[in-house]
């Protein structure tokens, strides 16, 4: 795992002095080595973390035998080897035992071709002098993020592992995006291809980017299958198969390898298959008993034999730890979980460099709360959509209760309800609580309606799953376990995000996916083959955060009250609303925790960046 940052430029006289300046600001992602290339078109800088090969025949930038063709690599190709055999017989010559270099030779014979070949994570460059073109690419899921720019006083273009490494280089421009602030307090995450920095994009996932005479093209080479379902019963095996394969793979490494574990199937299930030396999990102090599954993690541990480590939190190192933490994630994002995710990984620090991950699994096999349909709405939606739609209609004037909710949302589409996993304010609460400038940023649905219309006349749980692949996943998901591990210098894996699993997954019948109410039925049963009943059919937590409880509490009331209705504050919001938003939280009136958190987090960010 490492982190690389790059530019164009026209002969630049201080080139060398300013990609050294930015590639020393991602240090965390790469303590171990850097390195630099330059030449009259294109500047490279790479942070190294060691992983794979730990000589220095691993370092970066690599640069091919004629001298024509330079790489910089961050992530893991899992079939590496497969593919290095592969490209010997073809004539290659390898001076290292990286994956990098593979990726390298891989280019010069099948040119981006590759990426159809490549089983991993990753982003990477690739400058071709015979061609002159540059080239950017960011793994299948989004695992691990890139990001570009042109806002620049001379149109050069600025890419990189992290936005924090562009604002040294003297020709970007640093400008805040109104119109990023609009989503990112419904969605609770940067939501748009644009970033909170003004012309800086997020190459989206399964893309990469083809740049030359000045001009970009982003071309898509991957799209997540749909159509290979098929009506077998043997789904718990054939995911029990391709798990035991992934985890296989992805525990190559020439470091030490641990495991996150929860209470949960998902992580529970990977470090059943790993059987790693050590796992890792943390908990709240004065909340353990609601807010803490680190007993239930070591009970499993101690099950498998596995030593395990566990931290947990109090609350004055929760808010103490926002601003490094907002920091790290170059944009403002508000999942709560991003904190614990941030100790969980100081702590596997440690002790070791890499640790596996259960992300993925939810959205791969439909394990979220928001997919499952009561058996009361399975049943009304037999009724035709027509017919649900009339009936709507007709009790459109009366009062909202619990009835007339039900009838109400089983008359809106899909397409048009759902937005993914977090929902934070309605657009009617957020055009209140906006100051005008700001209202004019994107709508719900102008952000989820591509996306949508790619898998349109598909069943609601699949569209509802393909949305969360394409948005909260990369944005949300990915972002922090990329951005939290990396600020503790440790490489964060995720079995369940493979192209091979991906292809199991799409196999199941939505009906098969949620079955009797029970998520990711299938994935629950094939876990059973090594865990104990109780793990394979918990409930999904995720990572609970007593944030309610604290808001009540007066130090840290009056602290995130100090921030979102001080001056700065004013300029983006109307601090009467967050007032009565503070008020009504304390008393007991509403709980107004994720409003409040959303509002704070980015006040924070803010006063990082701007």
């Amino acid at each position: 795992m490492c982190g690389f940052i790059g530019f164009t430029h026209h002969n630049k006289e201080n080139r060398d002095n300013i990609i050294k300046k930015m590639t020393d600001v991602i240090i965390h992602r790469g303590p171990d080595e850097v390195g630099y290339y330059s030449d009259d078109a294109v500047a490279y800088g790479f942070r190294r973390l060691s992983i794979l090969d730990l000589s220095s025949s691993g370092n970066q930038p690599f640069i091919n035998e004629s001298k024509q063709i330079i790489l910089v690599f961050n992530g893991e190709i899992y079939n590496h080897k497969v593919l290095r055999a592969d490209l010997e017989s073809k004539g290659f010559v390898f001076k290292s035992d990286t994956d990098s270099e593979v990726v390298l030779h891989g280019y010069e014979y099948y040119g981006m071709n590759i990426l159809h070949k490549l089983r991993g994570m990753f982003a990477f460059s690739i400058w071709d002098k015979t061609s002159e073109t540059l080239y950017i690419a960011r793994d299948h899921f989004g695992i691990k993020p890139v990001y570009y720019t042109q806002h620049t006083t001379d149109q050069s273009l600025i890419f990189g592992s992290e936005i924090k490494a562009f604002i040294e280089h003297p020709d970007f421009i640093k400008t805040f995006n109104k119109d990023a602030l609009k989503p990112y307090l419904m969605f609770q995450y940067s939501a748009m291809d644009e970033s909170f920095f003004k012309g800086v994009y997020k190459l989206k996932p399964a893309h990469y980017l083809k740049y030359k005479n000045n001009t970009i093209e982003e071309i898509k080479y991957y799209h997540i299958p749909l159509k290979n379902q098929h009506t077998s019963d043997d789904y718990p095996e054939m995911i029990h198969d391709v798990m035991k394969d992934s985890v296989e793979v992805h525990k190559q490494s020439d470091v030490k390898v641990g495991a996150f574990l929860s209470g949960g199937v998902d992580s529970s299930y990977i470090v059943a298959l790993l059987k790693p030396d050590k796992t890792f999990s943390v908990g709240f102090k004065a909340y353990e008993e609601m807010f803490d599954e680190t007993n239930l993690a070591k009970e499993l541990s101690d099950s498998l034999g596995i030593e395990h480590h566990k931290k947990i939190i109090n609350a004055d190192e929760f808010f103490r730890s926002i601003p490094t933490i907002q920091y790290h994630m170059d944009e403002p994002h508000a999942n709560l979980s991003a904190v614990p995710l941030y100790f969980l990984s100081e702590l596997a620090s440690k002790h070791v460099t890499v640790v596996l991950s259960g992300e993925g699994a939810d959205e791969l096999f439909a394990g979220y709360e928001w997919y499952r349909k009561s058996n009361y709405l399975r049943l009304y939606e037999t009724l035709p959509f027509s017919m649900r739609s009339n009936i709507s209609n007709t009790i459109k004037s009366l009062p909202a209760n619990r009835i007339t909710n039900f009838i109400r949302k089983s008359a809106i589409p899909v397409e048009q309800s759902f937005i993914g996993q977090a929902k934070i304010f309605s657009e009617v609460d957020v055009d209140e609580l906006l100051n005008k400038p700001y209202r004019k940023g994107p709508c719900c649905l102008s952000v989820t309606e591509p996306v949508f219309n790619e898998v349109k006349g598909k069943d609601d749980l699949t569209q509802m799953q393909y949305l969360d692949m394409h948005k909260w996943l990369p944005g949300d998901i990915l972002q922090k376990a990329d951005k939290m591990s990396m600020a503790h210098s440790i490489e964060l894996r995720v079995p369940y995000l493979d192209k091979e699993v991906m292809k199991v997954a799409a196999r199941i019948p939505p009906g098969k996916r949620i079955l009797n109410q029970v998520t990711k039925y299938p994935l629950r049963q094939a876990s059973a083959k090594l865990l104990p009943e109780s793990w394979s059919n918990r409930e999904k937590v995720g990572f609970p955060v007593p944030i309610k409880y604290w808001l009540k509490e007066e130090k840290y009331h009056n602290l995130v009250k100090e921030v979102i209705t001080g001056s700065t504050a004013e300029q983006f919001f109307d601090v009467t609303v967050l007032k009565r938003y503070l008020e009504d939280h304390l008393i007991g009136q509403a709980n107004h925790a994720r409003y409040l958190w959303t509002v704070y987090v980015f006040m924070i960010w803010y006063k990082q960046y701007f």
